[in-house]
């Protein structure tokens, strides 16, 4: 074949530049994957002209870009709009320009990706529950006073349910905690801490319920934001105080309780009061009311020393009748407040006297609890204090009994 007629082949077979883009645009926008397709990127670039907003997204590592446009009938309907430096999920279809053999994203939708989608789905999830009024402050219920049976809904192995009950131990000893446990991280969580609130519920011995989580980064704290506890907190029939994080940690669980703290420690020094502080606040009013008693004693002497002078210089006949009638009303209000006080001041008295029953170790020993001394006298707190062919006293609440350690079980 010579060479003219093999030039005449290559040009009969040859494609014409708008040929080849039409076979290019028809494979691209024929494609049913590319008419439809999530796409996710960094914004690159992002630049406003009369018919829409161009910009570009890239690979985070710069490897790979594409072009994308959003027309201005669009742009106002997108949830979130395109802004440089940004991740941004996008929805869309492939469109080739002939023009420019150039190919790129027709945009109609866009989302926060990453951490911005979940900040967009915390935002409509708080405003769903805050327009339902599970935040409104007249749900909020008061915590009991003295409550004697609390339960905790945490992990038992958290740094939190040891904080809890020191402080607890510490405040109001011979309280009675409960303890629910829970998942309080990861995809298990919210489900967990959900049922833990729903065995509170059966149970139906605690008068309030601490939900409580040490500090962490904030995926660690995400389940607390889960619909499911929150809807939990708001149906507990109990009022709910929530310890979860450090200050500067705020939850949907924590908006949706009745009582807020910044930790777990704290969650437990609001519940109870404590019981040294109320002796001393109960000493002090106990001193105010002789006090006052003293007082109004003084006063009423000084009255009746005052009608004694009057009563030399009235006649005697009129001066007794006044005096006895003055004397007996100052008697009667004397008498009145005096037994008024004195009632207050037993009632206090019997209440702290009921407190402190509860710390006689006898009582605890009349329970049916024991006490185990060893040889030397000293009270065994744990097992490792024990050893095997020992000999120790058991206390019981009458009398002793002498016993052999012949095993330890772990």
């Amino acid at each position: 074949m010579n060479e003219s007629n093999t030039y005449q082949m290559l040009t009969d077979t040859a494609l014409s530049v708008a040929g080849l883009t039409a076979y290019i645009q028809e494979l691209l926008e024929l494609d049913t994957q590319l008419r439809q397709v999530w796409v996710m990127g960094e914004v690159s670039s992002a630049n406003h002209h009369r018919s829409g907003l161009f910009f570009t997204l890239q690979e985070p590592d710069g490897s790979a870009t594409i072009r994308c446009v959003v027309w201005n009938s669009q742009l106002e309907k997108l949830v979130q709009t395109p802004s440089r430096g940004e991740q941004i999920l996008v929805l869309g279809s492939i469109r080739m320009y002939p023009k420019r053999g150039e190919y790129q994203l027709t945009v109609w939708q866009g989302f926060p990706a990453g951490e911005g989608l979940q900040a967009l789905r915390y935002r409509q999830l708080r405003s769903r529950l805050e327009a339902e009024g599970l935040f409104d402050a007249d749900r909020k219920r008061p915590l009991p006073r003295h409550p004697q049976i609390i339960a905790v809904v945490s992990s038992p192995q958290a740094a939190a349910w040891g904080d809890i009950q020191r402080t607890l131990n510490q405040r109001y000893p011979g309280l009675r905690v409960l303890l629910s446990p829970a998942t309080v991280q990861g995809e298990l969580a919210p489900a967990s801490i959900a049922s833990a609130i729903a065995r509170v519920e059966a149970d139906h011995r605690a008068e309030v319920l601490i939900l409580a989580r040490g500090g962490g980064a904030s995926e660690d704290l995400a389940c607390f934001n889960d619909e499911r506890v929150v809807r939990a907190i708001s149906e507990c029939s109990i009022p709910v105080i929530t310890g979860i994080g450090h200050e500067r940690d705020e939850s949907l669980a924590d908006l949706v309780a009745d009582v807020r703290t910044s930790t777990p420690t704290a969650a437990a020094e609001i519940v109870v009061p404590e019981l040294a502080s109320l002796y001393v606040e109960h000493r002090s009013r106990v001193e105010r009311v002789k006090a006052t008693m003293v007082e109004q004693m003084a006063q009423e002497v000084e009255g009746i020393n005052q009608l004694r002078s009057r009563l030399y210089r009235l006649p005697l006949e009129r001066q007794i009748k006044e005096d006895w009638q003055s004397l007996q009303w100052l008697q009667k209000r004397l008498v009145q407040a005096t037994l008024k006080q004195g009632d207050r001041a037993q009632q206090r008295c019997e209440l702290l006297r009921q407190k402190l029953g509860t710390l006689d170790p006898q009582k605890v020993l009349q329970r049916g609890y024991a006490v185990l001394k060893k040889e030397d006298g000293a009270i065994a707190r744990s097992s490792s204090d024990l050893v095997p062919g020992e000999e120790a006293v058991v206390q019981l609440a009458q009398g002793q009994v002498k016993v052999q350690i012949t095993e330890i079980l772990e």
